[in-house]
């Protein structure tokens, strides 16, 4: 049985791919791991704007970094996806709202009036 995710956990992953490029990082390490420079040059984006999408990703869970050194001695970090599934219904939704602290679910029934 699949766990479901507590509000903060699924409000992190809703968070991370929320956004056009971090779901194109996400579809580029499909293919495998990666380099940020090699990465950047694939997605045709900054390697800055990279590693700050990649650290949103990496903070949900989706993704890891590894520092590695090539054989010229050079550091090198690599990211890969991390094996995730998210079963997104209405009561996976409302449960996971109900593990987030009072003061969100309050702010969440205001927003919702």
């Amino acid at each position: 049985m699949q766990e479901v995710p507590t509000g903060d956990e699924l409000l992190k992953v809703l968070g991370a791919l929320g956004n056009p490029h971090r779901m194109r990082i996400v579809g580029a390490l499909l293919e495998g791991r990666n380099y940020v420079s090699r990465l950047a040059r694939e997605l045709g984006i900054g390697r800055p704007l990279l590693h700050m999408h990649l650290q949103r990703l990496e903070a949900a869970g989706l993704v890891v970094g590894t520092l590695e050194l090539s054989e010229s001695g050079k550091s090198m970090k690599y990211f890969e996806l991390t094996p995730f599934c998210f079963a997104l219904t209405p009561q996976s939704v409302a449960t996971a709202a109900l593990t987030l602290p009072e003061e969100e679910r309050t702010t969440v029934k205001e927003s919702a009036k």
